[in-house]
Order: structure tokens, then sequence, then C-alpha cells
């Protein structure tokens, strides 16, 4: 089965020319909510993801109608493969877990999103650990003290 998925901002926005597409593309049941992107606790998108059986399908009309940020699409993907479903995206084309090129272009996001973690590990720790070497202090205690 294709669930559809619509969230609309919380500054008024209608999401009924979303439904309006997820149903045009095979959407049987869509769940809506108006909700900021930046929570993580949608109570429609749980309830999507509960939904779900395998080889059923979440659709939603662009990435950013389902999360704001790399980390919160991949946790949301990962839910979705865990219960052996897949995921596509109408606006965003090569955001479809369904085809090999889907998964792959999904996959390789994922690496750069560890990647850039990793950056961010390597530069902010780092400096942290030359600092306290220097004063013989716990890195962790240079952190604090930054903040």
């Amino acid at each position: 089965m294709i669930y559809g998925y619509a969230r609309g901002s919380t500054d008024g926005q209608s999401v009924d020319a979303q439904v309006r597409q997820l149903r045009a593309a095979g959407a049987r049941q869509v769940f809506r909510e108006v909700a900021s992107g930046a929570r993580t606790d949608r109570a429609q998108l749980c309830r999507a993801l509960d939904r779900l059986d395998a080889d059923d399908v979440l659709m939603v009309t662009r990435l950013d109608r389902l999360a704001r940020s790399t980390r919160d699409l991949l946790n949301t993907l990962a839910a979705i493969a865990a219960k052996g479903a897949g995921f596509r995206s109408l606006g965003d084309t090569w955001a479809d877990t369904t085809t090999a090129h889907g998964r792959l272009m999904l996959t390789v996001l994922g690496g750069l999103a560890e990647f850039e973690r990793e950056l961010i590990r390597a530069r902010t720790g780092e400096p942290m650990r030359d600092i306290g070497r220097s004063y013989n202090v716990s890195h962790s205690t240079i952190s604090r003290i930054a903040r």
C-alpha cells in the first residue's frame, strides 16, 4: 500500500495541495499535520511509520516535508527500511528507496553525512585536547569551561 505524508508549517500553511498531489500519485491514505519540521515528535508521522508493513511505500511531495536535517532524514529512512517498506519523494526523484538508483543516492547521502560528522568532531575535539594537554587537564574540562 502507498501512504502519503503531508506536513504544513505552523504559520497557517495548508496541506491541501500536498494531499491532492499524493492522492494523484497513488496514495490511498494520507497522514496530514501542521507542525514545525524541526520537531521530531510529529504525531501523524509516527502514525504513518507505525502503519507501514513490508513492501508498503511512504510518499511525500518534497523531502523538506519529511525532515529538516540530514540526520533526521536518515533516521526516518532507517525506521522505514526497518519495516521493510520503501520511501519516495515526488519532487526529489532521486530520493526513492524503491529503486536501486534511489537506494544508491541515499546511501551516498548517508556516507556524506557521516563524513561531515567526523570532520566536525575532529575540528572541535582536537583543539580541546591540545589545550587540555598544555594545562594538564582533561579536554572535557576545557569543553565545559568553553561553553
